[in-house]
């Protein structure tokens, strides 16, 4: 399918985008214009095609029909070495090659800007220095990936990614396996390279109210369609919360940012016939 030019202010898009696996499709016909310069991030149940759809967008995927674009051009025409300079990757399981080192492994998203007369420079030691530095990884630079935990083996493959200094990144699931603490604190780094380096980013998260607290723009799917994009104020809403999750909820405003807060309806409590009954069981 020969692609046109991609929609105005967005580099990276997907037209009439279907996604399978052998014969079970998982995403149809979805159409998405990712904003430049912004924070955009996938909500939807578990198995809706979120991370499907991040894996065609990097490449990682071929498309049954339509195409992914970049810069207007198919995604699958360009010679990998060109993207890997524009648009940068995180997996949800990346798998590290055994014994290699912290340091090793970040600097390893610095091969796309080499080339065979020069292996390594200032500008390399300084990505990587500093992509380390953000992630708080530099005190396990001579530590073996495979020793550490899974909340630094995620902080470390995220700086891996920030040391390739694209323009685009794609991050799934950038979050998993970090404590509250460390996953506000990659979200902070998300929000801040976006802000103060313009990068434009796309991210799957599980967790709506993060998601909504750190999105400027917010795509809901369900069972690999889109079913609502936009501004979070705008998407997010008790009706769309039971649409794509299927939950009860009502949805406040975040008393610190004002972003929309979901908030489940009541927990399930025994009623005094349950709660006599489990009594009975008890005596016996």
């Amino acid at each position: 399918m020969q692609g046109g030019p991609a929609a105005a202010g967005s580099r990276l898009a997907a037209r009439d985008l279907t996604l399978a696996y052998e014969d079970r499709t998982v995403v149809d016909g979805l159409d998405l214009s990712v904003p430049d310069g912004e924070v955009t991030i996938v909500i939807g149940p578990n198995a809706c095609g979120k991370s499907t759809l991040l894996r065609a967008l990097g490449r990682l995927l071929k498309p049954v029909r339509g195409t992914v674009l970049l810069d207007g051009e198919e995604l699958a025409r360009i010679p990998t070495r060109t993207i890997a300079k524009s648009l940068g990757l995180l997996p949800q399981t990346p798998v590290a090659p055994e014994a290699i080192t912290v340091a090793d492994l970040v600097a390893r998203g610095r091969q796309p800007h080499q080339r065979w007369w020069q292996q390594w420079s200032e500008a390399d030691e300084r990505a990587v220095a500093d992509a380390m530095a953000r992630t708080d990884t530099t005190a396990l630079a001579e530590r073996a990936v495979d020793e550490l935990s899974g909340g630094q083996r995620q902080r470390v493959w995220i700086a891996m990614a920030l040391a390739q200094e694209t323009d685009l990144l794609l991050l799934d699931e950038p979050t998993t396996y970090l404590d509250i603490a460390h996953q506000v604190e990659v979200l902070d780094l998300v929000r801040r390279l976006n802000r103060e380096r313009g990068r434009t980013v796309v991210a799957v998260l599980h967790d709506l109210n993060q998601a909504a607290r750190y999105a400027d723009h917010l795509v809901a799917m369900k069972a690999g369609r889109i079913v609502a994009q936009g501004r979070p104020a705008e998407v997010v809403t008790a009706d769309l919360v039971r649409e794509v999750f299927g939950l009860e909820s009502v949805v406040v405003p975040d008393p610190v940012t004002g972003s929309p807060l979901v908030v489940p309806g009541r927990p399930w409590e025994a009623g005094p016939a349950a709660g006599a009954q489990a009594g009975s069981s008890t005596a016996v």
